[in-house]
């Protein structure tokens, strides 16, 4: 199968399962992405309401972990990071077009969030560790934040990586040029992933291009990693 094909398929298995489950964790990114979207508008945003949606989908999604600095806090410690996603100069970032990656001004404003969150992060788990922790804030939490508040990379987790390994997109390792070469995919498909995406939303809520991605590459990822467990077992 090609991967144009797989990664459709993939993706609506994933929207449908979503659609299925009224109270499944899939649905913890689309209360997350909505909420988020709504403060963008609003002159008074609630930042604590905002911390505490963003901290439920990280739970949601294996952020709160026993190994994971964020389950010594409580969900305030969002609060920094919330403020600087709402700033007006994110704005660009919000449910991009893959076609807007192109521009250097949004991929430096990419660049400059995630160092932020990166360094803000850092100084939160060596507080938590109590000495110097030389390894980076894992690449996973860093993208499932920016999945979920503005739909604009896709979560660089095991099964997403998976995917795209399976078909050689991009590479595994989160960068700005991985990113570069999931938008040209897109873009080179784009007729027939629009096609499909027209038909993932809910409600009010219109899933981005990103998002597609996410899901069809992780669902790629999910399903080859259960194929091998019922493999080893034959």
């Amino acid at each position: 199968m090609e991967a144009i094909d797989e990664l459709i398929n993939a993706a609506q298995t994933f929207y449908d399962d979503a659609r299925a489950n009224e109270n499944g964790r899939s649905r913890s990114w689309e209360h997350c992405y909505r909420v988020f979207r709504d403060a963008r508008t609003d002159p008074s945003p609630d930042y604590d309401y905002l911390s505490l949606h963003l901290a439920f989908y990280l739970a949601s999604w294996g952020m709160y972990r026993g190994s994971s600095f964020l389950l010594q806090k409580d969900y305030k410690v969002h609060a920094p990071i919330v403020e600087e996603i709402l700033k007006p100069e994110c704005d660009c970032l919000f449910g991009f077009a893959c076609t807007d990656l192109r521009n250097s001004d949004v991929r430096a404003q990419l660049k400059k969030l995630y160092d932020y969150i990166a360094d803000y992060f850092d100084e939160i788990r060596e507080e938590v560790a109590g000495r110097e922790v030389a390894s980076p804030v894992s690449p996973i939490l860093i993208t499932k934040i920016l999945m979920g508040t503005l739909g604009c990379v896709p979560a660089y987790d095991r099964f997403f990586q998976d995917g795209v390994a399976t078909y050689k997109v991009t590479t595994q390792e989160y960068s700005l040029e991985s990113v570069r070469k999931l938008a040209k995919f897109y873009e080179a498909h784009n007729d027939r992933l629009e096609e499909a995406r027209r038909g993932m939303r809910t409600d009010d809520l219109i899933y981005p291009q990103m998002k597609l991605l996410d899901m069809g590459f992780w669902q790629i990822g999910f399903e080859k990693d259960n194929k091998n467990h019922v493999d080893s077992r034959i």
